[in-house]
């Protein structure tokens, strides 16, 4: 089997994005924390005077991206991985209604299964690198026409049998299902917000970072414990939304779940 290439690679890219985001949310605290000093020195009676509705008003919008950003990468996770399970019994029932066909014919489609579902799987090790997964895609399309036109033929075999009609819809709708689930799974690994959402989320992270150290200073004393906190709380927020958007690119992995093609493959004799 072909090596995961979101492995370690992915994970040590997770974990450099962590640290950059990390280290940019302390250098604003600490710049805010610096300049709300400086103007509260110089303006010790209202240098915070009227801030707090421009301040909450941020804040609570950072909240609300977030909250949605969330979500939706929770909702397209799940909807991802429902799609696998759909996949398999897709595969499954499409593979045991090739008993309907001539005993001569089956053996041969049911190789191309093994094949296919070899390439699907092999598929599925690739992503997230996008050239590697093209070759991968071309292999089980490949497998995918050679099933339909071997289903057909053998289906022709078949035309002189009373039930043929009946066969025909079974054998044709179990492969319709099963290829028309892997233009679905395309499509929704390709569906995410746009990267201006993002860039959104993380320019409010960031203000809200500025602002943060600004409203610190009115102690002249540096709180670190629940400075730390909140730059940790921030960073591991940002980091968890993109990589349960990206669920096969970091450290939430949704290839766990690929053990259920792989359980059918092994079924598969």
């Amino acid at each position: 089997m072909p090596q995961d290439p979101g492995g370690p690679t992915s994970t040590v890219a997770i974990i450099i994005a962590a640290i950059s985001l990390f280290t940019a949310i302390s250098v604003l605290m600490k710049a805010g924390w610096q300049l709300g000093a400086r103007h509260r020195a110089r303006y010790p009676d209202n240098a915070g005077t009227g801030l707090g509705a421009i301040e909450g008003a941020i804040f609570g919008l950072m909240g609300l991206l977030v909250a949605f950003t969330f979500n939706g990468a929770a909702a397209r996770f799940d909807a991802r991985r429902q799609l696998i399970g759909r996949e398999a019994n897709a595969i499954g029932t499409a593979y045991l209604r090739l008993s309907l066909l001539p005993e001569n014919t089956q053996p041969k489609l049911r190789e191309k299964f093994r094949q296919y579902l070899d390439a699907r799987l092999a598929y599925y090790r690739l992503l997230p690198d996008d050239s590697a997964a093209a070759r991968g895609q071309n292999l089980f399309k490949t497998l995918q026409a050679d099933i339909w036109t071997g289903a057909i033929q053998a289906i022709r075999e078949e035309a002189g049998n009373t039930n043929g009609n009946a066969i025909t819809s079974l054998i044709i709708q179990s492969l319709n299902d099963m290829i028309e689930i892997t233009t679905t799974h395309s499509v929704a690994a390709q569906m995410h917000p746009p990267l201006i959402v993002f860039g959104m989320l993380l320019a409010l992270v960031l203000a809200c970072s500025l602002l943060a150290g600004y409203a610190t200073a009115a102690n002249p004393m540096r709180r670190w414990i629940h400075t730390i906190t909140f730059v940790a709380v921030l960073t591991v927020t940002v980091v968890i939304i993109l990589d349960y958007e990206y669920p096969r690119f970091g450290l939430i992995q949704i290839d766990p779940l690929d053990q259920v093609l792989g359980s059918l493959r092994a079924t598969m004799r």
